[in-house]
């Protein structure tokens, strides 16, 4: 059976925006994109454009109640600290309140493919309830191969059920300063996605050179390196185009030409970066450079929502000002860079992040109604600055409506996902063991 979606404009971001457009879809793929003319009008959205379901390149369903923990802290290191130590207070059905809240409002912004870091694999979970496509990376911690691979591997088991084509899994160690090169190698050596934090703070690359400033008084670090954590896996040869390094934001000419020799993706998390004050990342370069880069909201731990068209507005602008030119990057280009570009990061360019013929049939309808973008004059410019959640539509994953405007029960969705909140506040922060040692198996309740 053939279903037709139509609306003013279609933009397949592989071609140019199609006036009164439509898309035709057969078993969960698109058979055509075209005119209504030419395809029909099927189900017709008003004053509306159809996309490519966005694809959050970086996320973290399970901060999404995190917001506001430790704002305006003095340095990243602090930051980090205070969140860490919050989220060992809960358990297994907490984490999973929790990404079931983040992944119902991923959808509500028009995302339909994740590559989500993962403390606990509730992401694959609430992921696989409600719909969602990507790859969850379980995330690992510590200098001890052996502890790290039984940790992924106690964390897989839990949710192995639920793999399937639509959701694998890759694996995260977590960064050069809280993993050691034996676990950054028993990783790559599993064969599978790998996804990693880069150079996100001035504070982390001085303490991985040398072991001072603020993170020194963090206890769960590995030993410093003499060496940034681009230039460390370079040389232990772990870099790849497997791997997808998210932030990057303290990088050099050299690391970037380093990432970029080895093919390297990157996920830009613009409004994150901005949020805890480490910078802004070197997007121009970065591109230049031949590097794959996507776009991603981060955690709500560390970016106020996730709403995806601030995230492409932030891109956008912050771009437009690190340049100081107007044209640094078009409406047009972030557009690319939150769908097609964030599917080539994760290596998932044949099946999405765009509307062509044999593709899942994966997208947004965004309704410009009532905003100051109608008449339309530049529909990807109407879709990037006038966009918001309240303005989705409906959001399909292979062709099957996974969220309509006002059909998810918010309130029993944020009243669980409020209670894990307060669980977090409950007790003033203290010190807890390292990462590796929490394993999250055994206080499932």
């Amino acid at each position: 059976m053939t279903t037709v979606l139509s609306a003013d404009w279609v933009l397949p971001v592989e071609g140019p925006p199609i006036e009164h457009g439509a898309v035709a879809i057969e078993d969960g793929r698109i058979a055509a994109v075209g005119t209504v003319g030419e395809l029909g009008e099927g189900t017709r959205y008003e004053d509306a454009a159809i996309v490519p379901g966005f694809v959050n390149a970086h996320s973290h369903l399970e901060y999404a109640v995190y917001a506001g923990f430790g704002d305006a802290l003095t340095d990243f290191a602090e930051w980090i600290r205070l969140h860490t130590e919050r989220k060992w207070r809960i358990g297994w059905e907490e984490y999973v309140d929790i990404a079931r809240l983040g992944t119902a409002q991923l959808l509500a912004s028009g995302v339909t493919t994740i590559g989500d870091c993962s403390y606990s694999g509730a992401a694959l979970v609430a992921a696989a309830e409600l719909g969602l496509r990507g790859i969850v990376y379980l995330e690992v911690f510590g200098s001890d191969p052996g502890d790290a691979m039984s940790h992924f591997s106690s964390l897989r088991e839990r949710i192995a059920p639920l793999e399937s084509d639509r959701l694998r899994v890759g694996v995260s160690p977590h960064a050069p300063y809280s993993v050691s090169a034996p676990v950054y190698r028993a990783c790559a050596e599993l064969g599978i996605p790998l996804a990693t934090h880069i150079s996100e703070s001035e504070s982390e690359v001085r303490y991985l050179h040398d072991g001072g400033g603020a993170w020194s008084s963090i206890p769960w670090l590995v030993e410093p390196v003499g060496t940034t954590g681009t230039r460390l896996l370079a040389r232990e040869g772990l870099l790849g185009p497997n791997v997808l390094a998210a932030h990057c934001v303290v990088v050099d000419d050299e690391e970037i030409q380093i990432l970029a020799e080895h093919d390297v993706a990157v996920a830009h998390c613009p409004r994150s970066n901005a949020y805890v004050g480490c910078g802004t990342a070197r997007l121009r370069e970065l591109r230049e450079a031949g590097l794959r880069v996507g776009l991603g909201t981060d955690g709500v731990s560390s970016t106020p929502s996730h709403d995806f068209f601030d995230e492409l507005r932030a891109a956008l602008m912050f771009a437009r000002a690190r340049e100081r030119r107007p044209d640094a990057l078009t409406a047009t280009a972030v557009l690319e860079l939150a769908t097609l570009g964030s599917a080539r990061a994760l290596g998932l360019d044949d099946e999405v992040g765009s509307l062509v013929p044999g593709k899942c049939a994966d997208l947004a309808v965004v309704s410009l109604a009532d905003s100051a973008y109608l008449p339309w004059e530049d529909p990807a410019g109407a879709v990037v600055f006038g966009g918001a959640p309240d303005r989705v539509v409906a959001t399909f994953v292979d062709g099957e409506a996974r969220y309509e405007k006002g059909g998810f029960e918010w309130h029993e969705l944020t009243a669980a996902a409020q209670r894990a909140r307060r669980a977090m506040l409950a007790a003033p922060a203290g010190d807890a063991p390292a990462p590796a040692a929490a394993a999250v198996g055994p206080r499932a309740r």
